[in-house]
Protein backbone atom coordinates (compact mmCIF):
# COMPACT_ATOMS: atom_id res chain seq x y z
CA UNK A 1 0.00 0.00 0.00
CA UNK A 2 1.32 3.44 -0.91
CA UNK A 3 2.33 5.86 1.80
CA UNK A 4 -0.50 8.39 1.89
CA UNK A 5 1.44 10.86 4.02
CA UNK A 6 2.74 12.51 0.87
CA UNK A 7 2.43 15.97 2.35
CA UNK A 8 4.55 15.18 5.42
CA UNK A 9 6.13 18.49 6.52
CA UNK A 10 9.60 18.76 5.05
CA UNK A 11 9.16 16.02 2.49
CA UNK A 12 9.05 17.04 -1.18
CA UNK A 13 5.99 16.29 -3.28
CA UNK A 14 7.87 13.61 -5.17
CA UNK A 15 6.68 10.73 -7.28
CA UNK A 16 8.68 8.43 -5.02
CA UNK A 17 6.85 9.48 -1.87
CA UNK A 18 3.48 8.95 -3.54
CA UNK A 19 4.35 5.44 -4.71
CA UNK A 20 6.53 3.96 -1.94
CA UNK A 21 5.36 1.59 0.80
CA UNK A 22 5.21 2.87 4.35
CA UNK A 23 8.52 3.75 5.95
CA UNK A 24 10.03 1.49 8.65
CA UNK A 25 9.31 2.77 12.14
CA UNK A 26 11.97 5.15 13.44
CA UNK A 27 11.09 7.06 16.60
CA UNK A 28 13.26 9.89 17.97
CA UNK A 29 16.12 8.93 20.28
CA UNK A 30 15.02 9.53 23.87
CA UNK A 31 17.40 7.53 26.07
CA UNK A 32 21.17 7.29 26.38
CA UNK A 33 22.71 3.98 25.37
CA UNK A 34 25.95 2.32 24.34
CA UNK A 35 26.59 0.58 21.05
CA UNK A 36 29.48 -0.64 18.93
CA UNK A 37 28.92 1.72 15.99
CA UNK A 38 26.82 4.85 15.65
CA UNK A 39 25.96 5.88 12.10
CA UNK A 40 24.91 9.45 11.36
CA UNK A 41 22.70 9.54 8.29
CA UNK A 42 19.92 7.10 7.33
CA UNK A 43 20.38 7.20 3.58
CA UNK A 44 21.88 4.69 1.17
CA UNK A 45 25.40 4.91 2.61
CA UNK A 46 24.48 4.73 6.28
CA UNK A 47 21.87 2.01 5.90
CA UNK A 48 24.13 -0.16 3.73
CA UNK A 49 26.85 0.13 6.36
CA UNK A 50 24.34 -0.71 9.09
CA UNK A 51 23.08 -3.79 7.28
CA UNK A 52 26.61 -5.06 6.60
CA UNK A 53 27.62 -4.55 10.23
CA UNK A 54 24.60 -6.13 11.93
CA UNK A 55 25.02 -9.20 9.73
CA UNK A 56 28.55 -9.45 11.14
CA UNK A 57 27.19 -9.39 14.70
CA UNK A 58 27.93 -5.73 15.42
CA UNK A 59 25.60 -3.57 17.51
CA UNK A 60 24.56 -0.56 15.41
CA UNK A 61 22.59 2.61 16.06
CA UNK A 62 21.57 4.88 13.15
CA UNK A 63 20.62 8.52 13.77
CA UNK A 64 19.08 10.90 11.25
CA UNK A 65 17.92 14.49 11.48
CA UNK A 66 14.86 13.58 9.40
CA UNK A 67 13.49 10.14 8.61
CA UNK A 68 14.88 7.20 6.66
CA UNK A 69 15.97 8.54 3.25
CA UNK A 70 14.80 12.06 4.03
CA UNK A 71 17.84 13.47 2.20
CA UNK A 72 19.09 12.83 -1.31
CA UNK A 73 18.56 9.07 -1.11
CA UNK A 74 14.80 9.54 -1.12
CA UNK A 75 14.82 12.33 -3.72
CA UNK A 76 17.34 11.19 -6.32
CA UNK A 77 16.50 10.33 -9.91
CA UNK A 78 17.23 6.68 -9.08
CA UNK A 79 19.58 5.94 -11.98
CA UNK A 80 22.20 3.29 -11.27
CA UNK A 81 25.17 4.49 -13.31
CA UNK A 82 28.40 2.48 -12.94
CA UNK A 83 30.88 5.23 -13.75
CA UNK A 84 32.42 8.21 -12.04
CA UNK A 85 31.65 11.58 -13.69
CA UNK A 86 35.28 12.22 -14.52
CA UNK A 87 36.45 14.03 -17.64
CA UNK A 88 38.45 11.12 -19.02
CA UNK A 89 40.10 7.93 -17.76
CA UNK A 90 43.51 9.22 -18.80
CA UNK A 91 43.08 12.39 -16.73
CA UNK A 92 41.94 10.30 -13.77
CA UNK A 93 45.00 8.05 -14.05
CA UNK A 94 47.26 11.10 -14.09
CA UNK A 95 45.52 12.58 -11.05
CA UNK A 96 45.56 9.56 -8.74
CA UNK A 97 48.35 7.37 -10.14
CA UNK A 98 48.10 3.99 -11.87
CA UNK A 99 47.56 1.81 -8.78
CA UNK A 100 44.75 3.88 -7.29
CA UNK A 101 43.29 4.36 -10.77
CA UNK A 102 42.90 0.62 -11.27
CA UNK A 103 41.22 0.22 -7.86
CA UNK A 104 38.87 3.13 -8.51
CA UNK A 105 38.03 1.93 -12.01
CA UNK A 106 37.29 -1.61 -10.88
CA UNK A 107 35.13 -0.38 -8.01
CA UNK A 108 33.22 2.15 -10.08
CA UNK A 109 32.63 -0.12 -13.07
CA UNK A 110 31.37 -2.90 -10.80
CA UNK A 111 29.22 -0.67 -8.59
CA UNK A 112 25.94 -1.23 -10.43
CA UNK A 113 26.38 -5.00 -10.44
CA UNK A 114 27.09 -4.86 -6.70
CA UNK A 115 23.94 -2.87 -6.03
CA UNK A 116 21.68 -5.17 -8.02
CA UNK A 117 23.23 -8.23 -6.32
CA UNK A 118 22.55 -6.67 -2.94
CA UNK A 119 18.93 -5.99 -3.88
CA UNK A 120 18.54 -9.62 -4.95
CA UNK A 121 20.26 -10.98 -1.84
CA UNK A 122 17.93 -9.16 0.55
CA UNK A 123 14.89 -9.39 -1.72
CA UNK A 124 14.31 -5.64 -1.58
CA UNK A 125 11.27 -4.67 -3.63
CA UNK A 126 12.41 -1.46 -5.31
CA UNK A 127 11.44 -1.95 -8.96
CA UNK A 128 15.09 -2.73 -9.74
CA UNK A 129 15.86 -3.19 -13.41
CA UNK A 130 19.28 -3.54 -14.99
CA UNK A 131 18.46 -2.86 -18.62
CA UNK A 132 21.28 -0.49 -19.49
CA UNK A 133 22.21 3.17 -19.38
CA UNK A 134 22.40 5.27 -22.53
CA UNK A 135 24.68 8.32 -22.38
CA UNK A 136 24.07 10.46 -25.45
CA UNK A 137 26.57 12.94 -26.93
CA UNK A 138 25.43 16.53 -27.43
CA UNK A 139 28.23 17.48 -29.84
CA UNK A 140 30.82 16.14 -32.28
CA UNK A 141 33.51 16.89 -29.71
CA UNK A 142 31.68 14.81 -27.11
CA UNK A 143 31.32 11.97 -29.62
CA UNK A 144 35.06 11.89 -30.35
CA UNK A 145 35.86 11.93 -26.65
CA UNK A 146 33.41 9.09 -25.97
CA UNK A 147 35.01 6.96 -28.69
CA UNK A 148 38.44 7.38 -27.11
CA UNK A 149 37.24 6.86 -23.53
CA UNK A 150 35.25 3.72 -24.31
CA UNK A 151 38.38 1.95 -25.52
CA UNK A 152 40.10 2.63 -22.18
CA UNK A 153 37.12 1.69 -20.01
CA UNK A 154 36.41 -1.49 -21.96
CA UNK A 155 40.03 -2.56 -21.57
CA UNK A 156 39.40 -2.33 -17.82
CA UNK A 157 36.32 -4.54 -17.95
CA UNK A 158 33.48 -2.19 -18.83
CA UNK A 159 30.82 -3.35 -21.26
CA UNK A 160 30.17 -0.20 -23.29
CA UNK A 161 29.14 0.13 -26.90
CA UNK A 162 29.08 3.18 -29.17
CA UNK A 163 25.71 3.64 -30.89
CA UNK A 164 24.82 6.13 -33.62
CA UNK A 165 21.87 7.86 -35.24
CA UNK A 166 19.38 5.10 -36.07
CA UNK A 167 20.26 3.06 -32.99
CA UNK A 168 19.97 6.12 -30.76
CA UNK A 169 16.44 6.82 -31.92
CA UNK A 170 15.41 3.18 -31.61
CA UNK A 171 16.78 2.90 -28.07
CA UNK A 172 15.75 6.31 -26.76
CA UNK A 173 12.94 7.71 -28.88
CA UNK A 174 14.72 11.02 -29.44
CA UNK A 175 16.28 12.61 -32.52
CA UNK A 176 18.01 15.29 -30.48
CA UNK A 177 21.28 13.33 -30.34
CA UNK A 178 23.28 11.62 -33.07
CA UNK A 179 25.48 9.30 -31.04
CA UNK A 180 26.03 7.90 -27.61
CA UNK A 181 27.24 4.91 -25.66
CA UNK A 182 25.35 2.13 -23.95
CA UNK A 183 26.57 0.72 -20.66
CA UNK A 184 24.84 -2.62 -20.23
CA UNK A 185 25.47 -2.68 -16.48
CA UNK A 186 23.40 0.44 -15.79
CA UNK A 187 19.81 0.52 -14.67
CA UNK A 188 17.32 2.07 -12.30
CA UNK A 189 15.61 1.63 -8.94
CA UNK A 190 12.77 3.30 -7.09
CA UNK A 191 15.12 5.11 -4.69
CA UNK A 192 12.77 5.59 -1.76
CA UNK A 193 11.67 1.96 -1.92
CA UNK A 194 15.33 0.93 -1.98
CA UNK A 195 16.23 3.07 1.03
CA UNK A 196 13.21 1.99 3.03
CA UNK A 197 13.91 -1.61 2.10
CA UNK A 198 17.49 -1.25 3.32
CA UNK A 199 16.21 0.29 6.54
CA UNK A 200 13.73 -2.52 7.10
CA UNK A 201 16.36 -5.18 6.39
CA UNK A 202 18.78 -3.58 8.86
CA UNK A 203 16.12 -3.20 11.56
CA UNK A 204 14.95 -6.79 11.14
CA UNK A 205 18.52 -7.94 11.74
CA UNK A 206 18.99 -5.88 14.88
CA UNK A 207 19.96 -2.33 13.92
CA UNK A 208 18.36 0.48 15.91
CA UNK A 209 17.24 3.37 13.69
CA UNK A 210 16.12 6.70 15.14
CA UNK A 211 14.59 9.45 13.03
CA UNK A 212 14.15 13.13 13.87
CA UNK A 213 17.30 12.82 15.96
CA UNK A 214 19.80 15.36 14.69
CA UNK A 215 23.28 14.93 16.13
CA UNK A 216 24.31 18.25 17.65
CA UNK A 217 27.79 17.33 18.83
CA UNK A 218 30.38 14.62 18.38
CA UNK A 219 32.99 14.32 21.11
CA UNK A 220 35.52 11.85 22.48
CA UNK A 221 35.20 10.83 26.16
CA UNK A 222 37.00 8.04 28.02
CA UNK A 223 37.93 6.26 24.81
CA UNK A 224 34.40 6.37 23.39
CA UNK A 225 32.72 8.53 20.78
CA UNK A 226 29.68 10.41 22.07
CA UNK A 227 27.01 11.43 19.56
CA UNK A 228 24.63 13.80 21.31
CA UNK A 229 21.15 14.78 20.18
CA UNK A 230 18.79 17.24 21.84
CA UNK A 231 17.37 14.41 23.97
CA UNK A 232 20.04 11.77 24.53
CA UNK A 233 23.56 10.56 23.81
CA UNK A 234 24.86 7.43 22.13
CA UNK A 235 28.33 6.17 23.06
CA UNK A 236 30.20 4.01 20.56
CA UNK A 237 33.61 2.68 19.59
CA UNK A 238 33.16 3.80 15.98
CA UNK A 239 31.30 6.59 14.23
CA UNK A 240 30.31 6.59 10.57
CA UNK A 241 29.24 9.94 9.15
CA UNK A 242 27.13 9.42 6.03
CA UNK A 243 25.46 12.76 5.37
CA UNK A 244 26.82 13.66 1.90
CA UNK A 245 25.06 16.81 0.59
CA UNK A 246 23.53 17.50 4.01
CA UNK A 247 26.90 17.52 5.79
CA UNK A 248 27.31 20.13 8.54
CA UNK A 249 30.13 21.06 10.91
CA UNK A 250 30.20 17.92 13.09
CA UNK A 251 33.60 17.10 11.62
CA UNK A 252 35.86 20.13 11.12
CA UNK A 253 36.28 21.16 7.47
CA UNK A 254 34.15 18.29 6.13
CA UNK A 255 31.37 20.56 4.87
CA UNK A 256 34.01 22.83 3.32
CA UNK A 257 35.32 19.92 1.24
CA UNK A 258 32.16 19.76 -0.90
CA UNK A 259 29.87 22.07 -2.81
CA UNK A 260 26.18 21.25 -2.35
CA UNK A 261 24.18 21.16 -5.60
CA UNK A 262 20.43 20.73 -6.03
CA UNK A 263 19.23 18.46 -8.83
CA UNK A 264 15.51 18.58 -9.55
CA UNK A 265 13.06 16.17 -11.16
CA UNK A 266 9.62 16.31 -12.73
CA UNK A 267 7.28 13.39 -13.37
CA UNK A 268 4.01 12.69 -15.12
CA UNK A 269 1.04 10.51 -14.34
CA UNK A 270 0.90 7.27 -16.37
CA UNK A 271 0.81 8.20 -20.05
CA UNK A 272 -1.04 6.43 -22.88
CA UNK A 273 1.00 4.14 -25.10
CA UNK A 274 0.53 6.38 -28.13
CA UNK A 275 2.34 9.17 -26.27
CA UNK A 276 5.13 7.33 -24.48
CA UNK A 277 5.43 4.15 -26.52
CA UNK A 278 8.49 5.25 -28.51
CA UNK A 279 10.37 6.70 -25.51
CA UNK A 280 13.01 4.40 -23.97
CA UNK A 281 11.03 1.35 -25.14
CA UNK A 282 13.58 -1.22 -23.91
CA UNK A 283 13.91 0.14 -20.37
CA UNK A 284 17.21 2.03 -20.68
CA UNK A 285 17.87 5.08 -18.58
CA UNK A 286 19.31 8.10 -20.39
CA UNK A 287 21.52 11.09 -19.66
CA UNK A 288 23.57 13.37 -21.87
CA UNK A 289 27.07 14.81 -22.10
CA UNK A 290 26.23 18.48 -21.64
CA UNK A 291 27.93 20.45 -18.90
CA UNK A 292 24.45 20.96 -17.42
CA UNK A 293 23.09 17.51 -18.00
CA UNK A 294 19.64 16.04 -18.34
CA UNK A 295 18.68 12.55 -17.22
CA UNK A 296 15.46 10.64 -17.69
CA UNK A 297 13.73 7.32 -17.21
CA UNK A 298 10.45 5.69 -18.10
CA UNK A 299 8.61 3.98 -15.28
CA UNK A 300 7.00 0.52 -15.49
CA UNK A 301 3.55 2.15 -15.32
CA UNK A 302 4.41 4.52 -18.23
CA UNK A 303 5.17 7.60 -16.18
CA UNK A 304 8.03 9.75 -17.38
CA UNK A 305 10.66 11.15 -15.00
CA UNK A 306 12.99 13.90 -16.22
CA UNK A 307 15.76 15.55 -14.21
CA UNK A 308 18.39 18.25 -14.38
CA UNK A 309 19.95 21.14 -12.52
CA UNK A 310 17.93 23.21 -10.06
CA UNK A 311 18.60 26.14 -7.77
CA UNK A 312 17.27 27.68 -4.59
CA UNK A 313 15.83 31.17 -4.81
CA UNK A 314 16.19 33.87 -2.15
CA UNK A 315 13.31 32.30 -0.20
CA UNK A 316 14.88 28.87 -0.20
CA UNK A 317 12.42 27.51 -2.77
CA UNK A 318 13.45 25.19 -5.58
CA UNK A 319 13.37 26.77 -9.03
CA UNK A 320 14.22 25.61 -12.52
CA UNK A 321 11.21 23.43 -13.21
CA UNK A 322 9.93 25.50 -16.14
CA UNK A 323 13.29 25.26 -17.88
CA UNK A 324 13.38 21.54 -17.18
CA UNK A 325 9.95 20.98 -18.72
CA UNK A 326 10.96 22.87 -21.87
CA UNK A 327 14.12 20.80 -22.12
CA UNK A 328 12.11 17.58 -21.73
CA UNK A 329 9.87 18.66 -24.61
CA UNK A 330 12.92 19.55 -26.73
CA UNK A 331 14.50 16.15 -26.21
CA UNK A 332 11.21 14.23 -26.40
CA UNK A 333 8.67 16.18 -28.51
CA UNK A 334 6.22 13.35 -27.80
CA UNK A 335 5.81 14.89 -24.33
CA UNK A 336 4.53 18.28 -25.49
CA UNK A 337 1.26 19.04 -23.77
CA UNK A 338 1.46 16.31 -21.12
CA UNK A 339 0.81 17.24 -17.50
CA UNK A 340 3.77 17.10 -15.15
CA UNK A 341 2.20 16.18 -11.82
CA UNK A 342 5.21 16.04 -9.48
CA UNK A 343 8.13 18.41 -8.91
CA UNK A 344 10.86 17.87 -6.35
CA UNK A 345 14.57 17.99 -5.67
CA UNK A 346 17.28 17.24 -3.14
CA UNK A 347 20.86 18.10 -2.30
CA UNK A 348 23.96 16.23 -3.45
CA UNK A 349 27.66 16.80 -2.84
CA UNK A 350 30.20 17.76 -5.50
CA UNK A 351 33.92 17.45 -4.79
CA UNK A 352 36.55 19.55 -6.49
CA UNK A 353 38.26 16.53 -8.05
CA UNK A 354 34.91 14.90 -8.94
CA UNK A 355 35.84 11.77 -6.97
CA UNK A 356 34.10 10.24 -3.95
CA UNK A 357 36.02 10.87 -0.75
CA UNK A 358 36.67 8.47 2.13
CA UNK A 359 38.08 9.98 5.32
CA UNK A 360 39.30 8.76 8.70
CA UNK A 361 40.29 12.01 10.43
CA UNK A 362 40.62 10.37 13.86
CA UNK A 363 40.78 6.78 15.08
CA UNK A 364 37.30 5.32 15.06
CA UNK A 365 35.80 8.12 12.97
CA UNK A 366 34.88 7.54 9.32
CA UNK A 367 33.15 9.70 6.74
CA UNK A 368 32.26 9.20 3.09
CA UNK A 369 30.77 11.78 0.75
CA UNK A 370 31.00 13.37 -2.67
CA UNK A 371 29.28 11.04 -5.10
CA UNK A 372 29.01 13.81 -7.70
CA UNK A 373 25.64 12.72 -9.05
CA UNK A 374 26.43 8.99 -9.15
CA UNK A 375 25.38 8.21 -5.61
CA UNK A 376 22.87 5.41 -6.05
CA UNK A 377 25.58 2.91 -6.99
CA UNK A 378 28.61 4.43 -5.24
CA UNK A 379 26.88 5.05 -1.90
CA UNK A 380 26.19 1.33 -1.66
CA UNK A 381 29.88 0.65 -2.22
CA UNK A 382 30.96 3.28 0.30
CA UNK A 383 28.62 1.93 2.97
CA UNK A 384 30.13 -1.52 2.54
CA UNK A 385 33.69 -0.18 2.51
CA UNK A 386 33.26 1.75 5.76
CA UNK A 387 31.68 -1.29 7.39
CA UNK A 388 34.66 -3.38 6.32
CA UNK A 389 37.01 -0.81 7.83
CA UNK A 390 35.12 -1.01 11.14
CA UNK A 391 35.43 -4.81 11.05
CA UNK A 392 39.19 -4.65 10.71
CA UNK A 393 40.11 -4.09 7.07
CA UNK A 394 43.24 -1.96 6.79
CA UNK A 395 43.14 1.20 4.65
CA UNK A 396 45.56 -0.23 2.09
CA UNK A 397 43.15 -3.11 1.36
CA UNK A 398 40.12 -0.90 0.73
CA UNK A 399 39.00 -0.30 -2.87
CA UNK A 400 39.09 3.47 -2.36
CA UNK A 401 41.93 5.45 -0.82
CA UNK A 402 41.54 7.04 2.61
CA UNK A 403 42.40 10.71 2.17
CA UNK A 404 42.74 13.80 4.33
CA UNK A 405 39.97 16.39 4.51
CA UNK A 406 40.79 19.44 2.40
CA UNK A 407 38.57 22.48 2.14
CA UNK A 408 37.76 23.83 -1.31
CA UNK A 409 39.60 27.13 -1.91
CA UNK A 410 37.25 30.12 -2.32
CA UNK A 411 34.31 27.80 -1.65
CA UNK A 412 31.93 30.57 -0.65
CA UNK A 413 32.72 32.58 -3.77
CA UNK A 414 32.29 29.51 -5.97
CA UNK A 415 28.90 28.75 -4.40
CA UNK A 416 27.75 32.34 -4.87
CA UNK A 417 28.87 32.26 -8.49
CA UNK A 418 27.19 28.94 -9.25
CA UNK A 419 23.97 30.37 -10.82
CA UNK A 420 26.02 32.52 -13.18
CA UNK A 421 28.36 29.65 -14.00
CA UNK A 422 25.38 27.44 -14.86
CA UNK A 423 24.05 30.07 -17.27
CA UNK A 424 27.45 30.25 -18.93
CA UNK A 425 27.70 26.48 -19.22
CA UNK A 426 24.25 26.28 -20.76
CA UNK A 427 25.29 28.84 -23.35
CA UNK A 428 28.37 26.79 -24.22
CA UNK A 429 26.22 23.66 -24.44
CA UNK A 430 23.87 25.37 -26.89
CA UNK A 431 26.75 26.62 -29.02
CA UNK A 432 28.24 23.14 -29.22
CA UNK A 433 25.02 21.21 -29.81
CA UNK A 434 24.83 19.93 -33.32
Amino acid sequence: MADLSAQTPGWPDSLWLHTAPKAPASQPLEEDHNTDVVIIGAGFTGLRAALYLVEAGTNVTVLDAGDVAYGASGRTGGQVNPMMPFNSPDQLRTLVGPHVFERLAETSLGSADELFRMVETYQIDCQARQKGWLRVNHSKKAHKKAEADVKVWNALGAEMEIVETDQIEAISGTRAYKSGLVNKRGGAVHPLMLARGLGSAAIQRGARVFGRSAVTSLTRQDGKWCAATASATVKADWVIVATNGYTDDLIPDLAQSIIPVTPIQIATDPLPEEVIGSILPHGHTISDSRRVIMYARREPDNRMVYGGHGELDSNGQLVGFDWLQKDAERVFPQLKGVKWTHRWGGRIAITEDHLPHLHEPEPGLLAALGYNGRGVAMSNVMGRVMAQRVLGATPDTLPLPVTGITGIPLRGLKMAAMPFAVRGMRLLDRLETR
